[in-house]
């Protein structure tokens, strides 16, 4: 028990003591925070409690690697805006001599061949940009409920001459009571520094986040509800452009209590899934803060902050979909597989012959 409450008390120290950090645009490496697999963009983007057997969800908290998932893989292909590509890829072992479940991937970004010029628009050749995060992670079961993991991150980001390197980590705990059903988890995520900045010099903050997430299924109805928290070490995440807001008919800031409704709820991920069968899984999720952020002034703006997945499960592969809305009439698709791998390789053989 003393354990589990040091890793506990971790996690909120390092939220409080991370509370100056900057937040929205003023980071670096803010790819990190989109979401890597169609299960996650369905549960509006951002999720640690959700009760899965999908490996991907464990890119955003290493406590939800479980022993099930060995020999587990994801594999994902997103279509952004403009050209852009995003490639995810995850699998998952179980080394049952030491009881640890490890996972090891990678999110890569390429943003297609850019126009090279100088200050005077002279072109100067092209060259492809990029981002990518490689990550570890490790997780182990404590007494009957208790998870905690970690994650260790190499981050790089390669933009032209314009180069930059980074190292972060995770560290999460889950709390699942499977006989009522519900799971709750606290994630401390991005914690880390630029080994090497852009410009060489100054260097910038990561995108840390501090989230907590609790996760029901209901026992005589086919649906599962999630609510994530997030950024909980700031309570004020707006991104106030008093020019901007004047120009497009956004509200300054005021006082009242819608006012602080909104602040509040921005912190808030909404989401729910429907089991039709034991094999197809509908889910819909709501993001605020991506709502009111990316919201235009005195017009209509759709499905804006929503998304939508659905799932095929099957004994020996997963297929997921997930379509998410950014701005009115603008959405992007995603596409996921999941498979075990022993079940076409004879891995589960092969390990148990190392430990796994």
């Amino acid at each position: 028990m003393r354990k589990l409450l040091l890793i506990s008390f971790s996690l909120l120290h390092i939220g409080f003591y991370s509370a100056a950090q900057t937040i929205g645009g003023s980071s670096v490496y803010n790819f990190l925070k989109l979401p890597n697999t169609p299960q996650l963009t369905g549960l509006g983007g951002i999720n640690i409690s959700n009760q899965t057997d999908d490996i991907g969800l464990v890119f955003n908290n290493p406590a939800l690697l479980r022993a099930t998932m060995h020999t587990q893989a994801d594999f994902v292909f997103n279509a952004f805006y403009a050209g852009i590509k995003n490639y995810h890829f995850l699998v998952g072992f179980r080394n049952e001599a030491i009881k640890t479940n490890f996972a090891a991937g990678i999110n890569y970004f390429n943003y297609g061949q850019v126009t090279e010029t100088d200050m005077a628009g002279n072109n100067l050749g092209s060259f492809r940009p990029v981002d990518y995060v490689v990550q570890v992670s490790a997780s182990r079961q404590y007494m009957e409920r208790w998870h905690y993991g970690a994650a260790l991150k190499f981050i790089q980001s390669n933009y032209g001459q314009y180069r930059s390197a980074g190292l972060a980590m995770d560290m999460g705990m889950t709390y699942q009571d499977t006989a009522s059903l519900l799971q709750v988890s606290l994630v401390a995520k991005n914690m880390g520094t630029q080994l090497s900045s852009y410009s060489g010099t100054d260097k910038n903050d990561l995108p840390f986040d501090l989230q907590l997430g609790i996760s029901k299924r209901l026992a005589k109805a086919p649906f599962q509800f999630s609510l994530t928290a997030h950024h909980l070490h700031q309570f004020d995440i707006r991104y106030q452009d008093t020019l901007f807001n004047n120009e497009n008919g956004f509200e300054q800031n005021g006082k009242g209590g819608n006012f602080f409704l909104d602040k509040v709820f921005r912190h808030i991920v909404l989401a729910v899934q429907c089991y039709v069968t034991d094999k197809i899984e509908l889910t819909v999720g709501y993001n605020h803060l991506r709502r009111q952020e990316l919201n235009i002034g005195n017009t209509a703006n759709g499905l804006n902050g929503f998304s939508l997945g659905v799932g095929a499960l099957f004994r020996k592969i997963q297929v997921r979909y997930a379509r998410s809305y950014y701005q009115r009439n603008l959405a992007y698709n995603q596409l996921g597989l999941n498979l075990k791998l022993n079940d076409y390789f004879g891995l589960g053989k092969w390990g148990n012959k190392i430990g796994w």
